[in-house]
């Protein structure tokens, strides 16, 4: 199709494609829904029939396609008609309950829909395994631009559109930790008294049942987050897993977030943890190879160092981090588990998908990290 000045656009896995700006750079999207992979087919008879009996005006005939970025809840795209829908439901061979209840991840964007601009609206919720063999939920296809470790070639990332869109996506977390949890009736979807420790017994305890191999680094982090848990800062909303890939960019100005994806892990408890997090997936020029080549859009020329996005969430949240090294550890500490867990369903052969088979060295890399951080006793430039 064309825009209104006869500028070619076309759309691709969920993002329009466009001219940028005059100088020509393409907008696009690295992560293009495509041929659903072997083993992770829906039944295609059955949610047709579903949908087009639970969706107001719906119609088929459905045509079913996959997200392949991702390593979590699985993520399709689906056609139905005229109507472009997204279904997330858990992944095959999966047994961590708790980070994959599709009620849950479909109350919180209920809820959030409300109050928070930037969330993708639901549309229907379905508990009936006989569907699909899962419970899953549909939700609208925002239109924008997501960007992942690898950019496209002839994307023009300059150093002043990364620093624009460090300092948005910054401030979008604070924005995020100041949503009013009663309006949204999320008040009580944690429990924030205590939530410091449960995050380190917690994590400490996944990452022994999905150990796979002996990492010393991994074993020093746990005994020091142990060992220097700070006071409670506060409790507020929070992602749990905020990141560059997880939101939506504007098509017409990539500093712009216009949505919010994965909620799967959002949670009331202290915000400085999930800050902790969006710093471990931060990454920067000199951090190990590994974790470049899986989260370093952030390496690139005139993004925030982690020094620098601290500060700017000081300034646009008003709370205090008297001192962010062990938020920071605390992040790529619990990224680690994460992908050890994810791993560790490749080894187990739960799991098909080949990008799997090299995480154990991201784990490695998120541990030699944290010795870097521990010995320089800082969380930037290592």
């Amino acid at each position: 199709m064309t825009t209104g000045d006869g500028e070619m656009k076309r759309e691709e896995g969920g993002v329009i494609m466009a001219k940028a700006d005059g100088g020509g750079s393409g907008v696009a999207f690295a992560d293009q829904a495509g041929a659903v992979r072997p083993g992770e087919e829906l039944d295609l008879n059955r949610l047709e029939a579903y949908l087009t009996g639970s969706l107001d005006g719906a119609r088929g005939p459905l045509v079913i396609e996959q997200f392949p970025s991702g390593y979590s809840n699985l993520t399709y795209l689906l056609r139905l008609g005229g109507r472009e829908l997204v279904l997330r439901r858990p992944p095959f061979g999966a047994n961590i309950q708790s980070a994959h209840d599709m009620g849950r991840e479909y109350r919180v964007l209920s809820g959030l829909a409300r109050v928070y601009p930037k969330t993708p609206r639901p549309l229907l919720y379905c508990d009936d395994p006989s569907v699909i063999g899962a419970p899953f939920y549909v939700m609208e296809r925002v239109q924008g631009v997501i960007l992942r470790a690898q950019p496209p070639a002839g994307l023009a990332l300059t150093p002043d559109l990364m620093r624009g869109l460090s300092e948005h996506f910054i401030d979008n977390l604070a924005a995020i930790h100041a949503v009013d949890l009663h309006a949204a009736g999320l008040a009580d979807l944690g429990r924030p008294a205590g939530y410091v420790a449960r995050q380190i017994g917690g994590w400490s305890k996944r990452y022994r049942n999905a150990q796979t191999d002996d990492l010393p680094t991994i074993e020093a982090a746990m005994t020091w987050l142990a060992q220097h848990q700070p006071p409670e800062s506060g409790a507020a909303l929070i992602h749990n897993d905020y990141k560059i890939d997880n939101v939506v960019l504007a098509a017409d100005d990539l500093t712009q977030v216009i949505a919010v994806l994965d909620w799967e892990m959002c949670t009331v408890g202290d915000p400085l943890m999930d800050l902790g997090t969006t710093l471990g997936y931060w990454i920067e020029p000199g951090d190990p190879p590994a974790l470049q080549g899986m989260f370093g859009l952030t390496t690139l020329p005139g993004n925030l160092d982690r020094r620098q996005l601290v500060d700017r969430y000081v300034t646009t949240s008003n709370r205090t981090v008297a001192d962010p090294l062990f938020y920071y550890l605390y992040g790529l500490f619990k990224i680690a588990v994460i992908i050890q867990q994810l791993y560790l369903r490749y080894r187990q052969g739960r799991t098909q998908d080949a990008r799997y088979a090299g995480l154990l060295a991201v784990v490695q890399g998120c541990g030699d990290l944290i010795t870097r951080a521990l010995e320089a006793g800082r969380i930037s430039r290592l």
